[in-house]
């Protein structure tokens, strides 16, 4: 069954009753949501629109809207309007020809809304309330209260629907608040614009900044997050809310980004079928094959198990979701470095330039590099990019270079310092200084460098010749190896030291054997030396551990001081390093556990 999503927009600025004071923000937002949810390439939203109507109209289209729906739908309603308090303490929706003292008759109320939400066989449902928090009727209604608060979640978060999956609720505020000027509304200047929250709302997802996680798509708390931050830095009277009902999560668009694409291959019928088995063992292994596509260098073949791996870390249980989650944090970006500092340059001296490597697989490798600004330029090479800084303009430079993966983000920031040249007595014409951002002046900050894509296998790196008389950068780094080496001795050592010790413990316990009634296990154990290699295992194998650690930590910050044989031989090293002095320090632990146990009993 595939899933369809609808949205309804009900957006009403315009009302018959002189006490409803005119909004200036509905029309206009109802628009731009309806542009931005309906965008096939955002949110793929069927948006139908209700403008000014009255109660009776709305209330046809809001029931309409929830009926004849199937499991698989999504709906979106967003009421952007008037909200009044009934004096019993009920919310409800001002329609075009509403009159505050026959609410019931005339207006909305939130039950009515409440109760199709409950009843619809919708999938999934999400409300936007975007209501006038500043007052709404006129001070003669005899049937409204003009003050105390109405808590609006509390008006939805009563039934839960009795076929969907899940319901949630977003409001542009937690309280409705009134104010009054006689028999008008007072303007308070204070009070929250509704315009606020949804253009919050329209930004992060036409923008794609509402993608907190970088995943690609905005999901109804990515969303929330985002506008929450975004409505209280513009007014800190006003604090969205939100409450929700839902079985896994809800994606409500596509982020724009700027991601790099890839068409996916989908994984072997064979692998999906396993997927989505009952059995446990047989969803496991699955996983384990996806990760070893995900490694594959046939960047076709590596997104369709990422996708494949995304919507397990999603639906599946603890355990599986989070070998999922752990497969696909090995294709996070990761530029090393991600800082560069040029120091002092001259003006106008060759452009100098530095590289940075991507570690990982062929997909984590592939992205998108995008210079902001125009005095960087980027070059693809076979194990990453070279970074290039123009001279041209004097001052402090200061900018980014922007990685997109598949995945999501990174940022390199470049930082230099560009001096007058030799025998200048200063700033000449034409040549001043850059501004604060590093941008040359007159424009020059627009004109960006060119978009540059990274790591694609069958791209091969242009040939890159030195300036003359500059020399490459040096790579003879060879303390990470030697630490390496050492952490192997080391663990090599511990196993030594184990094997000896546990030799001369039999010998001790086959003796202790043969005493019968009369021995004594402590006795024996001196006697034969073996606490002695059992305490030196311990020793040299922690050290090998923290060598290990050591070198491991110099290649990762000092990468481009290490040759490539020289970074894998670290790692092979400090891998077999590790493999022999863990299970060597585990078994000497037990061993003296269990001596010092048992050597009283015997």
């Amino acid at each position: 069954m595939t899933e369809s999503r609808h949205a309804l927009i009900i957006a009403n600025d315009r009302y018959t009753d002189q006490g409803l004071k005119k909004l200036r923000a509905p029309a206009q937002d109802a628009a731009a949501l309806e542009k931005v949810l309906h965008d096939p390439q955002i949110g793929d939203f069927d948006v139908e629109v209700v403008h000014n109507a009255s109660a009776d109209l709305m209330r046809r289209r809001i029931q309409g809207f929830f009926n004849d729906r199937r499991r698989a739908d999504t709906l979106l309603l967003h009421f952007s309007c008037h909200g009044l308090k009934s004096e019993s303490g009920e919310l409800y929706f001002a329609a075009s020809d509403t009159e505050p003292p026959l609410l019931a008759a005339t207006a909305v109320p939130s039950q009515f809304v409440r109760s199709c939400m409950s009843v619809t066989r919708a999938g999934r449902t999400v409300l936007f309330l975007d209501c006038c928090y500043g007052g709404a009727f006129s001070r003669g209604s005899t049937s409204v209260r003009a003050s105390g608060d109405v808590n609006v979640l509390e008006s939805f978060a009563k039934d839960e629907p009795v076929s969907g999956r899940g319901w949630a609720v977003i409001t542009a505020s937690d309280s409705m608040e009134y104010a009054f000027e006689g028999n008008q509304l007072a303007d308070d200047s204070s009070a929250p614009q509704p315009s606020v929250f949804t253009h919050a709302v329209v930004e992060g997802l036409e923008t794609g900044e509402a993608d907190l996680d970088v995943d690609g798509r905005v999901s109804l708390d990515d969303l929330y997050e985002y506008v929450y931050r975004q409505v209280r830095e513009q007014n800190p009277h006003q604090t969205p809310k939100k409450a929700a009902e839902l079985h896994g999560e809800l994606h409500l668009a596509h982020s724009r980004r700027g991601r790099i694409k890839i068409v996916a291959i989908p994984s072997p019928p064979s692998l999906q079928t396993a997927m989505s088995s009952e059995e446990f063992l047989t969803r496991q292994g699955a996983v384990l094959e996806l990760q070893k596509r995900l490694q594959h260098t046939e960047l076709p073949v590596a997104e369709g198990a990422r996708q494949h791996l995304e919507e397990v870390a999603r639906n599946d249980i603890q355990q599986i979701a989070g070998m999922a989650s752990d497969a696909l944090g090995k294709i996070r970006l990761a530029p090393s470095p991600d800082h560069l500092d040029f120091g002092l340059l001259q003006k106008g001296s060759t452009p100098h330039q530095q590289s940075v490597t991507m570690h990982g697989p062929p997909l984590a490798r592939h992205c998108v590099a995008q210079p902001k600004q125009s005095w960087l330029r980027v070059d693809p090479t076979g194990s990453g990019l070279e970074v290039h800084v123009d001279t041209a303009t004097e001052g402090r430079l200061s900018g980014d270079i922007v990685l997109k993966g598949v995945a999501d983000e990174s940022v390199i920031h470049v930082e230099a310092e560009v001096a007058p040249a030799h025998g200048s007595g200063g700033t000449g014409p034409g040549t001043g200084p850059s501004n604060g951002s590093g941008q040359p002046p007159h424009g020059g900050g627009d004109n960006k460098s060119p978009t540059v894509v990274i790591g694609h296998p069958r791209t091969p790196p242009r040939p890159r010749t030195p300036p003359a008389g500059t020399a490459p950068a040096p790579r003879t780094d060879r303390r990470a190896p030697a630490l390496a080496g050492a952490a192997l001795a080391l663990a090599v050592a511990a196993i030594g030291a184990l094997v000896l010790a546990i030799q001369r413990a039999v010998a001790a316990l086959t003796e202790r054997g043969t005493e019968g009634v009369y021995g004594n296990v402590e006795d024996n154990i001196r006697e034969h030396g073996a606490l002695t290699p059992l305490i030196i295992c311990l020793i040299t194998g922690a050290v090998a551990l923290v060598a290990g650690a050591i070198a491991q930590h110099d290649l990762r910050n000092r990468q481009q001081h290490h040759t490539k044989q020289a970074a894998s031989a670290t790692n092979t090293l400090t891998s077999i390093a590790k493999g022999l002095a863990i299970p060597a320090l585990v078994l000497a632990v037990l061993a003296g556990i269990a001596y010092l146990v048992g050597s009283p009993h015997w």
